[in-house]
């Protein structure tokens, strides 16, 4: 067992984090153990902490959360990956106070059944907030398990192995200290490459360093190539105002305010994409194009510029949104990009591209 040396080692070297309780001290709130756990599920530590501090300043609890607007809720979390995980926080929070009374279960059953909780982020919460005995796996703690038993497949193939080895580790004692040791081991020593094994509390049940080649663990699996496409944004302004639509509510970036786009493919459609501008207008395309990478590809989405008059027919979903305020309509980073190079072009070339009446195409 390595639970006794890892939390000797946890209570001199924790990380102070803001929504976590120092070792030996009553758990944390289960609201910011769920609330960080989401937001960490796509980014780092360090980009997470100063988002969780506005929103537990923003809203301090859960019922708070809930009473917010979905919209008010999208805008705060523009910059943290999936916007789905954002509609699931509201729906959670909700569930939480409709059918719990404001009060999150504490079991793995009942964190399960809430909406945007999935096994993983259901045991961090039952091992963290409520002392129970879960088996926690994050990309740390699989990093961590592969080294320990020297694991010769890759992470994908291995998981249901890692899941055995890890709850045959899980102490019954300090288990939310345990898990988080397993996390800040990962984070901070058994690192992706460089794995600091000679400062190591559990260096010695670790069979990937008595290979003497601990970085070669776990096994690579060979990378997918991530497919890339092209699309256009079309930025339309009119007095001072831009139009802004809805997403569809379902699929990528559903339901978040965003620039009027093109279909998004093969490079060769450039034309044909321009033609499926929002309004009729003459549209300038700016240079160079945003380039944006997602999960599963990546896009260079080139942006084309006009002028329009507001009286203009409107697109389905779309509004007019003062370029003023554009940090509050909470555009997703990628528009948000193609914003901000639209708006340079703007202020260089003024208004000589001449002003072109819309009409709805």
């Amino acid at each position: 067992m390595i639970a006794p040396d890892l939390l000797d080692w946890y209570d001199r070297h924790a990380r102070r984090l803001p929504w976590r309780s120092p070792p030996g001290t009553p758990p944390p709130d289960p609201y910011r153990v769920w609330l960080s756990e989401i937001m960490l599920q796509q980014t780092t530590v360090a980009a997470a902490a100063p988002y969780f501090a506005r929103f537990t300043a923003r809203w301090p609890t859960v019922a708070d959360l809930a009473a917010t607007e979905d919209a008010e809720l999208m805008a705060a979390w523009a910059g943290l990956g999936y916007y789905a995980r954002a509609r699931n926080l509201l729906a959670c929070a909700r569930a939480v106070m409709a059918d719990h009374g404001g009060v999150f279960p504490a079991t793995e059953q009942g964190l399960r059944a809430l909406p945007g909780i999935g096994p993983y982020t259901a045991a961090a919460i039952a091992a963290i907030a409520f002392g129970q005995a879960a088996t926690v796996v994050d990309g740390n703690v699989e990093r961590v398990i592969a080294r320990l038993f020297a694991l010769d497949r890759p992470i994908a193939q291995a998981k249901p192995e890692i899941r055995d080895h890890a709850a045959r580790l899980t102490p019954a004692v300090r288990p939310g200290d345990y898990a988080q040791a397993m996390m800040d081991l990962g984070a901070t020593i058994c690192t992706p490459r460089n794995p600091a094994c000679a400062i190591c509390p559990v260096r010695r049940a670790c069979a990937a360093a008595a290979t003497g080649d601990p970085a070669r663990y776990p096994v690579r699996a060979a990378k997918p190539v991530r497919p890339h496409r092209h699309g256009i944004g079309f930025f339309a302004v009119a007095e001072d105002h831009l139009l802004l639509v809805r997403r569809p509510p379902k699929g990528l970036l559903a339901g978040m305010r965003a620039l009027p786009v093109s279909d998004w493919g093969d490079p060769a459609d450039a034309g044909a994409r321009l033609a499926q501008a929002p309004l009729t207008a003459r549209w300038t395309l700016r240079a160079p194009p945003v380039r944006h990478v997602f999960t599963h590809f990546s896009l260079d989405l080139d942006v084309a510029v006009a002028r329009l008059d507001r009286r203009c027919a409107l697109p389905p979903g779309g509004e007019w949104w003062p370029l003023a305020e554009l940090d509050r309509a909470g555009l997703p980073s990628l528009f948000a990009k193609a914003a901000r190079l639209a708006v340079t072009g703007l202020a260089v070339t003024g208004k000589d591209e001449g002003d072109d009446d819309g009409e709805q195409a």
